[in-house]
């Protein structure tokens, strides 16, 4: 056999065992030293071909695709410096525990640190974030190397599964020449039994025996003032668990916005969505002092729920993961349970637990003031927080929303109220950046159900060449973005007495008619001066298939103000006393 030959069978038989192990899609970045992988890839039956110029967008658009359908999706490079591109994706894959496969081509080892041309050091090149790392062998033909390559394949996807998702990186040395040869008979195949996997894995949940459950409920039986709280976390099905305990223990279950527990059609009756508003007093937070707190998922959104949990470290936390981790920012002594969560929540509720009278009434009352002042009047000119909430009113049952950073997700936080609508809410919290915003929301759309991205204007800045796939794709995708002329989170903190550098530093207008953008990118533009005028532009966006951008322009010292004035008139209620009865 040539080189021409046993390039295409290698090449060949890995591109057919993702197939084979369930691989559905495949972002491509164009570049020469890939060319066979990327020509195997597009010509697979089986296989879906995203083809994203620009290496930064298109591993956002890689991760947005595998949040969305919670599978591995491939994520293909050439050499040199668009495999570096790939790596803050790769970053925020590893902290949300998203499932990505990285396959960088590479110089063959001959032409390694010789001054050859686009050639880096790629081994390794993403450390400790990805999960598994392997160089693969030059390509060959031969059964042995075929049997080769298709394991390799097959544990890729298993590793990039296991336990906590996340990516893993293959990199492939590759001779010239790079074009395969597609009228070879059987490339697809090896002496397999055609369509069948090389390997078949199959693994359980972790579950805890009786005695365990036994331990956490004795330690828990004298406790009187508990809470349930689910941070960000992508199991849709785990909604009916969790409120079903809360229903069988009466307990306040404290619900962050990317917990999949706000939105649907369970029971709301113990879910408190405005925590993030009224536990910004101190006070409050010292009255509301639990004696254990169980917390499913990552750590909430809300900075002062960080706060009331470093101030009540002397409860008992509980820390409920599926597999493994550490996610525990607030420095407190937790009981660390690695368990299947709807395994556990089954389990407990086979225990009755009494909580102290008045105590779940307590959180009620507070949550329900707090709404009825985040619904309270409309201003002359839309805000921040108004646009979410006109937004929630208006976005399409069984729609996705896919929040960005920032003020973004903490108006998210306080005004997506807990509604019947199924809602599915993605985020790039893992490590929190502003970057890859609109290609992350874009991958989430290609999935083929409405998105509706929530952004700030230096996101969409940062993003905009991600744009280009919902051109090329026609994606579905209606755009919120928040204009406020810079960084209006800055606006909340500390910065903001810093007058001399604050603008140039933090504030950081870009002065930008992003109308052009949108014009350039073939989508729909208009821009909402108030509320209903916002809520008309969405809903025609939502009528409009593919991109459709509404802006909103806000001023970010009189957005801090207005969000100032809604925390100060739930603090006094609450502490005064209200309508409905002495709170606390």
């Amino acid at each position: 056999m040539d080189h021409t030959e046993h390039l295409t069978r290698y090449t060949a038989n890995f591109t057919d065992e993702l197939a084979r192990q369930g691989i559905t899609d495949a972002v491509i970045s164009p570049g020469s030293r890939s060319t066979p992988l990327a020509l195997m890839l597009t010509e697979h039956d089986a296989l879906k071909e995203w083809i994203i110029l620009d290496e930064r967008s298109a591993a956002f658009f890689a991760l947005g695709l595998a949040k969305e359908t919670n599978r591995p999706v491939v994520l293909l490079c050439t050499s040199g410096t668009a495999a570096a591109n790939y790596y803050p994706a790769i970053v925020e894959a590893h902290y949300s525990r998203v499932p990505l496969i990285v396959i960088t081509a590479d110089r063959p080892h001959e032409l390694r640190d010789v001054g050859a041309p686009q050639a880096i050091e790629q081994l390794k090149l993403y450390g400790e974030y990805v999960k598994w790392f392997h160089e693969m062998a030059l390509p060959d033909s031969s059964e042995s190397m075929l049997a080769y390559v298709r394991s390799k394949a097959a544990r890729s996807v298993y590793m990039a599964t296991e336990g906590n998702s996340g990516p893993v990186h293959l990199n492939f040395p590759l001779r010239e020449p790079l074009m395969p040869d597609f009228s070879l008979d059987y490339i697809w195949e090896n002496d397999g039994e055609a369509g069948q996997p090389s390997a078949i894995v199959e693994e359980g949940v972790k579950t805890l025996d009786k005695h365990q459950v036994n331990r956490m409920i004795e330690s828990l039986r004298q406790k009187k003032r508990g809470i349930i709280v689910c941070g960000p976390q992508t199991d849709e099905t785990f909604a009916a668990s969790i409120v079903k305990l809360a229903d069988a223990w009466d307990i306040p279950l404290l619900a962050d916005p990317l917990s999949q527990i706000r939105a649907g059609g369970h029971s709301k009756k113990h879910i408190i969505e405005s925590y993030d508003a009224f536990m910004r007093n101190k006070e409050i937070r010292t009255l509301l002092e639990p004696d254990f707190v169980i917390r499913f998922g990552a750590m909430p959104v809300s900075k002062p729920y960080l706060f009331f949990t470093k101030e009540h470290k002397q409860a008992e936390h509980f820390i409920i993961e599926n597999n493994s981790g550490y996610r525990e920012p607030a420095g407190i002594h937790a009981h660390f349970i690695y368990t299947d969560p709807a395994s556990l929540c089954e389990a407990l509720m086979e225990e009755q637990l009494s909580m102290e009278e008045g105590w779940l009434e307590k959180w009620q009352k507070a949550n329900m003031v707090s709404k009825k002042h985040l619904k309270a009047g409309t201003e002359p000119a839309i805000t921040e927080g108004e646009a979410v909430r006109g937004m929630m009113e208006v976005i399409p049952d069984g729609s996705r929303l896919y929040t960005g950073n920032s003020m973004s997700v903490r108006d998210v936080d306080t005004f997506f109220l807990t509604t019947e609508k199924r809602i599915r809410i993605h985020a790039n919290r893992g490590a929190n950046g502003i970057d890859g915003m609109v290609s992350s929301g874009l991958g989430a759309a290609a999935a083929g159900n409405p998105v509706t991205l929530l952004l700030g204007d230096l996101s969409f800045f940062h993003d905009m060449n991600g744009l280009l796939a919902a051109k090329h794709y026609g994606l579905n995708i209606t755009i919120l973005l928040i204009n406020n002329n810079g960084g209006g989170i800055f606006s909340f903190l500390p910065h903001l007495k810093n007058e001399k550098h604050f603008e140039a530093l933090f504030g950081t207008p870009t002065d930008i008619e992003f109308k052009y953008a949108s014009h350039m990118y073939g989508g729909t533009y208009k821009k909402a001066g108030h509320l209903d005028e916002l809520k008309e532009a969405l809903e025609e966006g939502y009528l409009h298939e593919g991109l459709s951008i509404i802006e909103v322009q806000t001023d970010r010292v009189l957005n801090a103000e207005w969000h100032r004035g809604k925390w100060q008139a739930i603090e006094e209620e609450l502490l005064a006393g209200s309508d409905l009865g002495n709170v606390f």
